[in-house]
């Protein structure tokens, strides 16, 4: 399978046993430093979900979150991104406490 030529990538899926857990393996297989995003992705058996959380994290790929991801690709929440971001962060990903 051909990737573009980046070196790193944030993958997410509608089901994780399926539409996450092969292509992120082939990307890390291929070289690539990849970040899955867990609650991104579902499946809907939990042993499933268990099973393809440990066969990425044997191939190398890196279990995450959303806020986890932000908090990284952020490094700084005072600059200009990092103020960007917690706006998203707070807005479109948490939901608002009623």
């Amino acid at each position: 399978m051909a990737f573009p030529l980046r070196k790193n990538l944030i993958m997410a899926g509608v089901t994780t046993d399926v539409c996450l857990v092969f292509p992120a393996i082939d990307a890390a297989k291929g070289g690539h430093g990849v970040q899955a995003v867990l609650d991104a992705s579902g499946s809907p058996f939990e042993l499933s979900e268990d099973m393809s959380r440990r066969r990425m994290e044997g191939a190398g790929v890196v279990l995450t979150a959303t806020n986890t991801l932000f908090a990284e690709l952020a490094k700084d929440w005072s600059t200009p991104d990092g103020q960007q971001l917690i706006q998203l962060l707070f807005t479109d990903v948490i939901p608002p406490i009623d």
